[in-house]
């Protein structure tokens, strides 16, 4: 127990709490169990530090990873007993996806102690809502994404920027205060700012890690299978990086992979659950519910330069962008007449010299136009969208 509160101080000590995520206002800290969820990397744990640090007392607080040795010789119950019985209040638990059988005893905890608050967080987004079904109603679950443009300008150049509403931004009222030319900081956000670490020298290493971690230990793990079908899986994620956005065709997938065409619409779902993909749905079902796949897209920007940087073509970074940020507040599905469609308007993407054509006889449409630091009438700027969160 005294080598959790060294790991838990240790952690605490060197969190940061200049910078909160997006997220953090939106989570009620008070409730008496929930979850947080999130691709690898997007800052869940720093998040649940900082809030301890801020509004918690140490003594009767405790942080644990579910990976540490400590689970190697005890359960989360033997944890949460001792714990509860020593005074405390607050367990947060993290990587709880990594230990073995954790939504039963989460379950025997949350109906053992009631005065226990307890917290789950992990980034295998598939398992944790697997395991809630033992858990039933009593778990909330926050989902949480990575960097918004606005994000990256205040946590990598200490840039304040409010968050806008879509409407906002389709008004031209999204403006940087203090900043002259957005587009060399939004051209750098596109390569590695959607990721909190993006500022470490080893970044691109990092990145390349959190894929290899998915790809091959989280999706194979939650299916129970062997190490093979995650090295399947990275070779149909390098064919989407290199494809996309396009149509999904399974036969292609399955050619090119070695998978069966049937399990490739499955396989694509646990991807984009675990922030590797985007899947752009149209308007029956929405990106939130069972409509037809009409396009695939990488997750971010980052990953596209990450996995292939060869392939980088503009038009793909840039709808790639747009689905991105756009997804976090709004209901983004596939549009008839253009690239997508929110609320019934409809978004035309395209650089500086993109027309108004296909969009001439939409009921409301926009030209969403990169490579232009203002906008005017419907042409809104590419970058406007990365401060809606």
């Amino acid at each position: 127990m005294e080598r959790l509160y060294e790991f838990f101080n240790r952690k605490l000590k060197s969190t940061p709490t200049d910078f909160l995520r997006y997220k953090y206002e939106r989570i009620k800290w008070d409730g008496r169990a929930f979850g947080i969820v999130g691709p690898r990397g997007v800052g869940k744990s720093t998040m649940i530090l900082q809030h301890i640090k801020l509004n918690l007392d140490t003594a009767d607080t405790l942080y644990v990873s579910a990976d540490h040795i400590y689970f190697s010789e005890h359960s989360l119950v033997d944890l949460a007993d001792y714990f509860v019985k020593m005074g405390g209040k607050h367990l947060f638990i993290d990587e709880i996806h990594k230990y073995d059988g954790w939504s039963k005893e989460i379950k025997q905890i949350y109906d053992s102690y009631d005065d226990l608050q307890i917290v789950i967080s992990g980034s295998s987004i598939l398992d944790i809502y697997k395991g809630m079904a033992d858990l039933s109603r009593r778990f909330p679950i926050y989902e949480m994404q990575g960097l918004s443009f606005r994000e990256y300008l205040r946590l990598f150049h200490d840039i304040n920027v409010p968050t806008y509403s879509l409407d906002e931004i389709l008004s031209n009222k999204a403006v940087l205060p203090d900043v002259k030319h957005p587009l060399p900081l939004f051209k750098d956000y596109l390569r590695k700012g959607y990721y909190p670490f993006g500022r470490d020298e080893e970044y691109e290493m990092e990145l390349l890690q959190v894929i290899n971690q998915t790809m091959e230990v989280d999706i194979p793990t939650h299916l129970q299978a062997n190490v093979s079908l995650g090295k399947k899986l990275k070779s149909l994620l390098m064919v989407v990086s290199k494809s996309v956005p396009f149509k999904p065709v399974m036969q292609r997938f399955a050619e090119a992979t070695g998978i069966s065409r049937n399990d490739i619409p499955n396989y694509l779902v646990y991807m984009e659950r675990a922030g590797m993909i985007t899947q752009l749905r149209n308007s029956t079902g929405g990106i939130r519910g069972v409509g037809k796949v009409e396009k695939l897209y990488l997750d971010n920007t980052n990953l596209i330069y990450a996995l292939s940087p060869e392939h980088a073509d503009i038009g793909n970074v840039r709808e790639t962008f747009f689905m991105n940020q756009t997804r976090v507040m709004n209901d983004a599905t596939s549009s008839s007449i253009s690239d997508f469609e929110i609320d019934g308007k409809v978004f035309e993407i395209g650089g500086r010299k993109k027309g108004q054509k296909r969009i001439e006889n939409a009921e409301e449409g926009y030209i969403v136009k990169d490579d232009i630091e203002s906008g005017y009438a419907n042409v809104i700027p590419l970058w406007a969208f990365g401060l809606n969160y």
